[in-house]
């Protein structure tokens, strides 16, 4: 399937596996591939009448369902250029990300969780005369099946791979969101590569637990494709739909280290009873892991444990482990470069590094953005050879497994001492009474920067003092100088839709 559009692969899956169930909803509406496929050429039409055309941009913020899996699809099967845009975003980020791509088109459904989509997308409209926008609601006149064989125009084979079709923006965890250009042979073969690692088949049912228009879920419809695998779509990740997941068999749970932990609190309320029977395996990938976090889902969940992988919404899934891969390099890194991929770890001046040594992740390969809609970007994030700067920061062992330590952003600089903000979440996170933890680097008179603790606990009633916290801290072979001089507590640790840390928001608030 290599050199094929994603449309093409949704179509080739369908003459392959015509009656084979594709995907169901929470409410147990379902579409085989055949089906789909059939069903997303009239979503193409419906968007075709409202003047929708290969290469036309189209921004659009739909949750996770039936409906956004169809719109995509539709939208690959014309050849427009999709913005998809994570769902709770709202008009200062979509009216940003707008304006700055081009957008002609902006999808959104009439209102969801609350929120008014339909009067922000005509308050945008009404300050932008190049976009149009369009509500996709539940009486939609999408056409029947029999009106796309004459009225849609036939598929542009000549619309390569390689061209840019979509563009995503970065979560902005660490600074503004940047928008990267992607073609469909990115989102393929890297769809290719974990489909690989993680062996999966048509036996296997996997649930979209992040929203679907993080770059994360058009690999997983890709892989769905390519596999014949089973989707389980939810609009929202939630406890209340591990009972459906058990239900409908999954196999394969995802998607990062938030969700595991959820999986685990939710075992260890049921202790007698699996909570998933028939899963093979976790998933990680979007944040950093804890290396316990492996060995619990192995033991806990009764699995192979944690399959992981790294990679960056410029980059997404560069590197991942196999489900052969030994416990010990599942717990502890994100795997081997997937087929095509290069890796390197540079020092600051760019020179490779050794194994071993730690240095700035850097990434080249087909699954590599084309640049930034911000061209100005580029100079920075790229190096002489074309691979991307990460601005993470790890090392690979001889064997080529990577180990991701850290963020050039993430060093708390105290006293001139760089100090890593992982190793200490890593040494915390092991206290029993601890649920989540992330560290923080704040202002400081006297050290420059000080570390900060910031924890969840599994009994908001009992806090842990700062006296036993540096005592675990020491306890855990962590240098009196990495242990943490000021304590926080949380209901929760603020994380975006793909597991990673809201930092900024947690410096700025006890900053």
């Amino acid at each position: 399937m290599n050199g094929m559009t994603l449309w093409e692969i949704i179509e080739e899956r369908a003459r392959m596996s015509p009656d084979r169930l594709f995907v169901r909803d929470e409410q147990d509406r379902a579409l085989t591939f055949q089906q789909f496929s059939e069903r997303a050429a009239c979503y193409a039409l419906w968007l075709q009448t409202h003047g929708i055309r290969r290469g036309t941009r189209v921004a659009w913020q739909l949750p996770t369902s039936l409906e956004s899996l169809l719109l995509a699809s539709g939208l690959c099967r014309l050849g427009a250029v999709q913005v998809p845009l994570l769902p709770f975003l709202r008009q200062k980020e979509v009216g940003f990300i707008c304006d700055q791509s081009h957008v002609q088109w902006l999808v959104v459904p009439a209102e969801w969780n609350g929120f008014d989509y339909a009067g922000m997308a005509a308050g945008l409209s009404e300050n932008n005369a190049q976009l149009s926008c369009l509500v996709l609601s539940a009486d939609a006149e999408v056409p029947a099946k029999e009106s796309t064989d004459v009225a849609l125009e036939p598929y542009a084979r000549h619309n390569p791979a390689q061209e840019i079709s979509w563009i995503f923006y970065t979560s902005g965890t660490t600074a503004a969101p940047k928008g990267a250009l992607h073609c469909d042979e990115a989102i393929v073969s890297t769809a290719m590569g974990m489909s690989m690692v993680l062996e999966l088949s048509s036996r296997d049912v996997i649930p979209m637990v992040f929203p679907f228009t993080h770059i994360g879920g058009f690999i997983w419809l890709a892989a769905h494709f390519i596999s014949g695998a089973e989707s389980l779509v939810m609009s929202r990740f939630s406890e209340t739909m591990f009972p459906l997941m058990a239900e409908r068999g999954v196999t394969v749970a995802g998607a990062g280290p938030a969700f595991v932990h959820s999986y685990l609190n939710a075992q260890r309320n049921q202790p007698q009873q699996p909570l998933f029977p028939n899963l093979r395996c976790t998933t990680g990938g979007g944040a950093a892991k804890p290396p316990l976090l492996h060995e619990q889902a192995q033991r806990e969940l009764d699995c192979l444990g944690m399959v992981s992988g790294y990679g960056l919404t410029e980059c997404p899934i560069a590197t991942m482990n196999t489900v052969h891969d030994p416990d010990a390099m599942l717990a502890t890194t994100e795997g081997r470069a997937l087929p095509g991929m290069l890796l390197k770890i540079a020092d600051a001046s760019g020179n490779r590094l050794l194994p071993g040594e730690a240095g700035e992740v850097c990434l080249k390969g087909p699954h590599l953005c084309k640049g930034y809609v911000d061209a100005r970007l580029d100079a920075q994030a790229f190096d002489d050879e074309g691979y991307l700067r990460s601005g993470d920061i790890g090392f690979v062992n001889e064997d080529g497994w990577l180990t991701v330590t850290g963020r050039l952003k993430d060093v708390i600089i105290r006293k001139g001492e760089n100090l890593s903000a992982k190793k200490i979440e890593d040494a915390i996170i092991l206290h029993e009474s601890v649920e989540d933890i992330t560290v923080i680097g704040l202002p400081d008179d006297l050290r420059g920067e000080l570390a900060c603790a910031v924890i969840q606990m599994t009994d908001i009633k009992h806090k842990l003092s700062l006296q036993e916290l540096s005592a675990f801290c020491l306890q855990e072979g962590l240098l009196r100088q990495e242990v943490p001089e000021r304590l926080e507590f949380v209901d929760a640790i603020p994380r975006n839709a793909s597991g990673k840390v809201m930092k900024e928001q947690l410096k700025q608030r006890f900053g």
